[in-house]
């Protein structure tokens, strides 16, 4: 019996989820619904699945098991409620919400309702990733004393214009950190463990009628004890691949999108450089870094994979609800700092989204 997958919202980042669902034997795209019903129609046309110009009709698709909610950041928790309570599985894309309201009444809905939920951060999944944590997680590192996240991407001002939702507070939360650095981020502190205070400055140097950043640097104090640097622009023509570099007293590697370029350590095994010859060329794209659909769908696959397993299995998935909002809390944590000009110790004891949002336009 297939398991029936219904997509919410028909922009460019659905089609990556219909090919990840098309490469998962069992799975089936059954129905999609979009505000806009041509763009439901033309998914529907490429997948064979039934568009919906109702969202409560779609939920009510014969044969619908889990639903993945592609809608602009901000407009996520609407549709992913609803399907909760539908009795639907959820799997929303990054970054959960654009604040930590939102990101808890998703997670609320889905606990409450028992449906597994799931976020969308596949860059966990890949290959290179696994590595870093692994090595992680045996110490290979020793005490980590570093960690670090940079992404320096290129949007041009025609992708900010080409929708009314793309650098705005309400729908796109944040600029370059939220829109596009947010994945470096979940990786960060995947690897790093939490962090406990930031300091950051952000600003828009390149780009017109957005309200949102288009650079961004912040320095972390991880629970650790270990420091931190995260960069994030869509100004820096022509873009680079994004990079994490992790350091500590007996070892460093560092990670760009899918490759591995560095991977050193005191105590050395003799897999250690036949690994790293395997994994410097495992980037076949430009990895978003100047066109945000130059990136591939494995990792999606991966990860629809990993929630179908928990699915069955009645246990969590890798990325889960509580996983998805630990970005969120710190990308909100920079921007606090950045509108204060203070440092912003975490977990944060309250959301300071309105203020950021206040904050940043009367900075403007």
């Amino acid at each position: 019996m297939k398991t029936g997958f219904g997509i919410i919202g028909c922009g460019m980042i659905a089609n990556f989820h219909k090919k990840a669902i098309d490469d998962i034997r069992g799975a089936e795209l059954v129905a999609c619904f979009d505000q806009f019903p041509l763009a439901a129609e033309r998914l529907a046309d490429a997948s064979g699945c039934k568009a919906y110009a109702s969202l409560d009709e779609m939920l009510a698709h014969p044969g619908l098991d889990v639903v993945t909610i592609c809608t602009p950041s901000g407009a996520h928790m609407e549709p992913a409620v609803a399907a909760a309570r539908a009795g639907k599985h959820v799997i929303v894309e990054k970054p959960l919400e654009v604040n930590l309201k939102r990101c808890d009444k998703i997670i609320d809905a889905c606990r409450k309702t028992g449906v597994t939920l799931a976020t969308i951060f596949p860059s966990r999944f890949h290959k290179s990733a696994q590595l870093m944590k692994a090595a992680v997680d045996k110490q290979r590192f020793g005490r980590l004393t570093l960690g670090d996240a940079y992404v320096k991407w290129f949007r041009t001002q025609a992708y900010y214009d080409s929708g009314a939702w793309r650098g705005t507070w309400q729908l796109d939360g944040g600029g370059a950190l939220m829109n596009q650095a947010v994945h470096s981020v979940d990786l960060l502190l995947w690897l790093m463990g939490p962090v406990v205070e930031v300091s950051a400055y952000t600003s828009t140097l390149a780009h017109e009628r957005i309200e949102v950043e288009d650079v961004a640097t912040a320095t972390l104090r991880f629970a650790s004890g270990a420091l931190g640097v995260i960069e994030a622009t869509t100004a820096s023509y022509p873009g680079s691949l994004k990079r994490i570099e992790l350091h500590g007293s007996s070892g460093s590697a560092i990670m760009e999108e899918e490759d591995i370029v560095k991977w050193e350590f005191e105590k050395t095994t003799a897999q250690d450089r036949a690994m790293l010859k395997r994994m410097a060329g495992q980037t076949k794209t430009g990895g978003g870094a100047a066109d945000p659909a130059a990136i591939g769908h494995h990792g999606h696959t991966e990860l629809f994979k990993d929630a179908l397993a928990a699915i069955k299995s009645k246990q969590s998935p890798l990325v889960d609800g509580a996983e998805g909002r630990k970005s969120v809390e710190l990308i909100l944590a920079i921007y606090k700092s950045a509108v204060s000009g203070k440092p912003v110790k975490l977990p944060l004891a309250t959301d300071p989204y309105d203020a950021i949002v206040k904050g940043s336009k009367a900075a403007k």
